[in-house]
């Protein structure tokens, strides 16, 4: 077993050690809007559940050179967001929207994407998704070192749901007709997969 201080290594190293470890991860496109009405999307695998009473979401968003991302400045600035799911259909347009743009120019629109209004927030969601959750900002939270902020972590409360209805039924989702897809290391994504089950004990 090899053993690292993280430390001792470089933060790209700390970074290839756990994104090729703690895999697959669920992938947040994320809309938000700027302070002159451009909206904002881009993607995001260090996302997940933080709480289903209230239901909470995190994502966190990396600085680089300690200046913070669009989308954790938009969500700070109005406490308002669109957390989607991403999925086998539309993977590849929201791909594009990794791209590094100026913040007063919309990734939605270079990728061909379609605005859907929300009802609780003024933040457009994307009709391309099955799944999408209204937020606002319960928290933000700024993460680093030697007085450093190298990320930032924003945790939203869901105020609304909005769920296809061809893979709702009886109060569950379809995990087959969602298609979700999720991160790996590198340039490597990965749908489902095999499905197993096993009890919980009693």
């Amino acid at each position: 077993m090899l053993s690292f201080n993280p430390k001792s290594i470089t933060e790209r190293e700390n970074y290839k050690l756990l994104i090729g470890s703690i895999v697959p991860r669920p992938i947040a496109f994320v809309t938000s809007v700027a302070e002159d009405g451009t909206v904002n999307g881009a993607p995001f695998s260090y996302f997940n559940i933080v709480s289903s009473n209230p239901p909470m979401l995190s994502v966190s968003t990396q600085r680089k050179a300690g200046i913070q991302k669009d989308t954790a400045r938009n969500i700070i600035g109005n406490k308002e967001f669109v957390v989607h799911i991403v999925d086998k259909e539309n993977v590849e347009k929201i791909n594009i929207t990794a791209a590094s743009l100026p913040s007063d120019e919309s990734e939605i629109k270079k990728a061909g994407l379609t605005l859907a209004d929300s009802e609780k927030v003024s933040v457009p969601g994307i009709k391309e998704a099955k799944v999408r959750f209204e937020c606002i900002l319960e928290q933000s939270i700024e993460l680093g070192e030697n007085n450093t902020v190298g990320t930032d972590l924003l945790i939203g409360k869901v105020v609304r749901f909005h769920i296809d209805e061809a893979i709702y039924e009886a109060g569950r989702i379809d995990h087959d007709k969602l298609g979700a897809v999720s991160r790996l290391a590198g340039s490597n994504y990965a749908g489902i997969g095999d499905v197993f089950s096993i009890e919980r004990p009693k």
